[in-house]
Order: C-alpha cells, then structure tokens, then sequence
C-alpha cells in the first residue's frame, strides 16, 4: 500500500470464525497497520489499557461524542456503548496510515454508507460444523448461549455478499497471508 493516502479496512466476521486471531497473525505481518481504538462507557478489565484497548469515557461523554457526530459508528450493547471515534481514524488515514477496523456487521455497514472506499474483508469459517467446533472448544457457553451464538453467526454470514472480499480462515496463516495480497493489490 504505497498511495500517499491510507486505506480505512474493514473485517467482519462471525463469532467463533477466527477474526481476532487473524488480525493479530495479520498486524505481525504488516506492522504498518494502525489498529483501530474504540470508545465505550463499560469499565476497564484486568489488563485493559486506556487508549490501547478502549477510550473509557463516562456515559454522559459519550452521549456528548454522539451529539457532537464525533463516530463513525456507535451502538449499544448490553447497557452500555461502543464506539468507533472517527478524529484518530482520519488523522492515521491523512497522514498515510492505513487503519485496521475489527468490527461487527451491523458497525461496519454503518460505516460502508459513510465511507464508501473502504475496503472490507468478511472472515467465514470454512463451515458450519467447525465454527460449532470452535466455540464449544472456548468452553465458555452454555448450551442456551451457544445455540444463539451459532443462530447469530447464520444471520451474520448472510451479510458477506456486502463485503469486496471473503475470505475463508481455514488456516490463520493462510487467512493472513490471503489478506495481506488483497491489501497489496488495493495499494
């Protein structure tokens, strides 16, 4: 990617396909990719860094960014906010940086109709049966939760035709590297 302009990408992918594992194998194959920070109103975890992890804002701040059409995107989940702050995006893209957007569907076709250059890149598992492999191997759902998880990523997966390219993570290598040629021949 060698334009004087950075590139807002965008990469959806339903739960349990494997996107987050990609993007870290993804940024160590292009340090050069700016990641993302969004904003929320939830209280940092263990481990969490301010301005690395999340902007933690209170809920009045937020409201005040919302007012002021400081994001890109924004939602609410679970009784609290989640934003993409759109200032660092423009700034990293102006000044030559192209920025990394983890981002759910409903996020990224909010910021499709306000950009509609970015480049976005759908994950898929290679099938059903192993996305249901994966997330029972996380150990961490309930049957109940599960099931609306695995409900969740078919709805998901029929909102990769919005996307300019998917790509199956079969192999996080493999998906990486597949990423890293569609960025080279976006430059």
């Amino acid at each position: 990617m060698s334009s004087s302009e950075g590139k807002l990408i965008i990469i959806s992918a339903p739960s349990g396909a494997g996107k987050g594992t990609v993007i870290k194998r993804l940024i160590k194959m292009r340090p050069e990719l700016v990641l993302s920070v969004s904003a929320t109103t939830r209280a940092p975890r263990k481990g969490e860094v301010e301005g690395k992890s999340y902007y933690f804002v209170t809920r009045m701040r937020f409201i005040e960014m919302i007012e002021n059409g400081e994001f890109l995107e924004y939602a609410e989940y679970v009784g609290e906010y989640y934003g993409t702050p759109v200032k660092p995006i423009n700034e990293h893209v102006e000044n030559g940086k192209s920025v990394l957007l983890e981002i759910e569907v409903q996020g990224a076709r909010q910021i499709m109709a306000l950009k509609p250059d970015a480049l976005t890149i759908f994950i898929v598992p290679p099938d059903m049966v192993e996305l249901e492999r994966r997330l029972r191997g996380r150990g961490t759902d309930s049957e109940e939760k599960l099931a609306a998880r695995l409900e969740r990523a078919r709805i998901e997966l029929e909102e990769k035709n919005y996307y300019s390219h998917i790509v199956i993570n079969d192999k996080v290598i493999r998906a990486a590297e597949e990423i890293s040629t569609i960025l080279d021949m976006k430059g």
